[in-house]
């Protein structure tokens, strides 16, 4: 049984940081690609960012530049570091790990910007 658990949401002003993490535990052989994604009440979930086992990332138009995605190996977790944030950022934020050919979710965090 593998859980992926997030940390780090919380309210932050306009132009402020917040700094995600998830980490996987369990039967965990191989952890494989991982990236963050985020939803919206009455809107699809879009792809934040993702970052491949060996480091390659990609991320979505609207957080380049902002947000920097990172993985530690050794300890089967996944960072989001959000800067400048607006409003527009509020959401909540879920990790997906691929293990094995299958994708894990986290059960999410919520990330709240005011103006």
């Amino acid at each position: 049984q593998v859980q992926l658990v997030e940390s780090g949401g919380g309210l932050v002003q306009s132009g402020g940081s917040l700094r995600l993490s998830c980490a996987a535990s369990g039967s965990i052989f191989s952890v494989g690609g991982l990236a963050w994604h985020r939803q919206t009440p009455g809107n699809q979930r879009e792809l934040v960012a993702g970052i491949t086992r060996g480091g390659s990332t990609n991320y979505a138009d609207s957080v380049k530049g902002r947000f920097t995605i990172s993985r530690d190996n050794t300890r089967n977790a996944v960072y989001l570091q959000m800067n400048n944030l607006t409003p527009e950022d509020t959401a909540v934020y879920s990790c997906t790990a691929v293990i094995l050919g299958t994708t894990y979710w986290g059960q999410g965090t919520q990330v709240t910007v005011s103006s």
